[in-house]
C-alpha cells in the first residue's frame, strides 16, 4: 500500500515513553525500535494489533479512535455494537438492554454486528462447499491477523476467506434498511462501530479487500462502557429492545466462536498474536494441510481480550458463554437456519479488491541488491552475540543486523560489541603505557 494512504490507529505519545524495551520485545512484526531513549513505530510494519497498547506500563501507546461527539456530524446515526460489548456487563439476561442504552446515547438506530456475524457465518458455510479450496482456509475476520499475513506470510494470502468482516456486512445492511425505512440519503447516515480494538479503526480507514469501508467511524468500548453502566439497572426494569441475532453470532466475541458458527469440526482456533504467528508458520510450511479452516484472533480469548475493552477478558468470556446459553435456550436456531441464501446474495458479502502482500520486511525491491544486503546481514549476525536483549534498540540481533544494512543503526550501538571494543582499547592503552615506561 502507498504510504500516503496508510492509516494507523495505534499511535505513540512520546511525552510518556520512557524508552523501555517492553513493547519492542512483544511486537509480532518487529515494528518498534527504541532510538535516543524513545520508541519509534515503523509505519510500514505496524499491523495495529494493539499489543503495544496492552503491555505498555507507561500508557505511551494509544489508539486514535472517534468519540460520541463525532456522531453529531451526521443527520442520522447508527451504532454497530460488536458482540464483545455484551461481555463487558455482568448479569445481563438480554442483549436488548445494551441496544436500548445505545439508543439513549444519541443513536437513531442500532444494528447488531452479531447479526452481521450470522450472515457471514452462512456465507462462509457456503464458501466451504466450493471444490479445490486451499487448505486450510483462513478467517478474514480479524484485520490484525490479515495484516500479519500481508507482512510476514504473504504466500498464505490465497488461503484467506474472501468474505467481508461482520462489521462491514452489518454496516451495509444497516444503512440500506434505515434509508429505506426513513426515506433518507445514504450520505446522511453515519455508522459507527463500537470497537474492542484499534485494528478495526484502521480497517475502516484502510480497508482490507474493499475499495471503501461501509463504516464511518469507530468508538472505543472503554468510552461506551462508562456511559452505559449507570443506565442498566433502570433499563432492565423497563420495556426495552430485544436482540435479533442467534447465539452463534454472539459467540463470535470469543475465540472459536466463528468456527462453531460455521459448524466446521475440522478447524483450529488460536488466540494471542504470538501464538497465531507460530501456527501461521506451521501452515506456511505445509504442516497443517489436513485442516479445513483456521480461525486466528490477535487478542487473547478472542475479541473479548481487545485492548480497548474494560472487563477482564476471562470474565467477559464467561459472560458471553452465559449469554450464548440463554439466547440459545430462547431461540435455538443456527445462522444457517436464520439467514436465507437470498440475504447473502442481496448485499455485498465478498471482498472486491485483492489483498496484496506488504513488502515491509524485504531488504530491497531489486532482487540482486536484496541478495547483497542479505549476505552482508548474515555476516553481521555471525559477529553479534545473539542475546536478543534489545539493548541496541532493535528487538533481536537479526533485526539489528537488518537495521545496520538499511542504514538505520550502527554496529557500536550493540552494548556487548561496544563493551568488547572498550575493553580491547583499554588493554591496548595499558600495553602502550607499559612500553613507555
Amino acid at each position: 500500500m502507498d504510504a500516503k494512504k496508510r492509516f494507523h490507529s495505534v499511535r505513540l505519545n512520546k511525552e510518556l515513553c520512557k524508552g523501555c524495551t517492553n513493547c519492542l520485545m512483544h511486537c509480532p512484526t518487529e515494528a518498534i525500535r527504541v532510538r535516543n531513549g524513545r520508541a519509534h513505530i515503523l509505519d510500514e510494519r505496524c499491523i495495529d494489533c494493539g499489543e503495544c497498547i496492552r503491555i505498555c506500563d507507561y500508557h505511551a501507546k494509544v489508539a486514535a479512535i472517534d468519540t460520541l461527539e463525532d456522531i453529531k456530524h451526521f443527520k442520522y446515526r447508527i451504532a454497530l455494537p460488536a458482540p464483545t460489548l455484551y461481555g463487558q456487563f455482568r448479569n445481563i439476561q438480554d442483549v436488548g438492554v445494551i441496544l436500548t442504552a445505545l439508543r439513549e446515547l444519541g443513536f437513531d438506530d442500532v444494528f447488531e454486528v452479531a447479526r452481521g456475524a450470522d450472515i457471514v457465518s452462512r456465507a462462509i458455510s457456503e464458501k466451504m462447499r466450493e471444490p479445490d479450496l486451499p487448505r486450510p482456509m483462513i478467517s478474514s475476520a480479524c484485520p490484525a491477523v490479515v495484516r500479519l499475513i500481508q507482512v510476514r506470510f504473504p504466500d498464505l494470502i490465497p488461503n484467506i476467506v474472501d468474505i467481508r468482516q461482520p462489521m462491514e456486512v452489518a454496516a451495509e445492511i444497516a444503512r440500506a434498511e434505515f434509508c429505506k425505512a426513513h426515506s433518507c440519503e445514504p450520505e446522511d447516515v453515519g455508522i459507527f462501530f463500537i470497537t474492542p480494538c484499534p485494528a478495526k479503526m484502521t480497517a475502516i480507514h484502510s480497508p482490507l479487500g474493499q475499495e471503501k469501508s461501509a463504516v464511518d467511524g469507530a468508538i472505543s468500548m472503554l468510552e461506551i462502557y462508562g456511559l452505559i453502566r449507570p443506565m442498566l439497572s433502570r433499563i432492565q426494569r423497563e420495556e426495552h429492545m430485544h436482540g435479533t441475532s442467534t447465539s452463534y453470532g454472539i459467540g463470535w466475541a470469543t475465540s472459536s466462536g466463528e468456527a462453531k458458527s460455521i459448524f466446521q469440526e475440522n478447524a483450529l482456533n488460536v488466540d494471542g498474536i504470538q501464538n497465531v504467528s507460530r501456527v501461521l508458520e506451521e501452515i506456511e510450511n505445509n504442516k497443517l494441510s489436513d485442516l479445513a479452516f483456521f480461525e486466528g484472533n490477535a487478542c487473547t480469548g478472542g475479541c473479548v481480550g481487545g485492548p480497548l475493552t474494560f472487563e477482564n477478558n476471562y470474565v467477559a468470556k464467561n459472560t458471553i458463554r452465559k449469554l450464548v446459553a440463554s439466547t440459545l435456550a430462547r431461540n435455538p436456531v443456527t445462522p444457517q437456519q436464520s439467514v436465507p441464501v437470498s440475504m447473502i446474495n442481496k448485499y455485498p458479502i465478498r471482498l472486491d479488491v485483492p489483498i496484496e502482500a506488504n513488502p515491509a520486511m524485504s531488504l530491497d525491491e531489486n532482487i540482486s541488491v536484496a541478495m547483497e544486503k542479505m549476505t552482508r546481514m548474515n555476516e553481521i549476525i555471525a559477529d553479534l552475540p545473539g542475546y536478543d536483549c534489545g539493548s541496541c534498540g532493535s528487538p533481536t540481533c537479526r533485526a539489528f543486523a537488518e537495521d545496520i544494512v538499511l542504514g538505520y543503526a550502527k554496529e557500536m550501538e550493540c552494548i556487548h560489541k561496544l563493551r568488547d571494543k572498550l575493553q580491547s582499547m583499554a588493554e591496548q592503552m595499558v600495553e602502550v603505557a607499559q612500553i613507555r615506561r
